[in-house]
């Protein structure tokens, strides 16, 4: 498992972030306060406080790859 902090600071990054995440076949959560999400889930990560950094959680093979293309999202 891999551990990443990102922030989304507009509705444009939610849905360019999911697009990234989707293409990964691994499992990928968002971790915020005592709430978690699949991070494929527009939905649930509108639940979220995105005023605040989010942590990734990355399961899978090649957890780096997606660090890589999330990379305009890192805090």
């Amino acid at each position: 498992m891999k551990t990443a902090v990102i922030k989304l600071k507009e509705i444009k990054d939610v849905y360019d972030f999911v697009g990234i995440v989707t293409s990964y076949p691994g499992d990928i959560d968002i971790v915020s306060g005592r709430y978690r999400v699949n991070a494929k889930s527009i939905m649930g990560i509108f639940a979220l406080d995105l005023t605040q950094p989010l942590n990734l959680e990355i399961l899978g093979d090649d957890p780096d790859s997606v660090i890589e293309k999330l990379s305009p999202f890192a805090v």
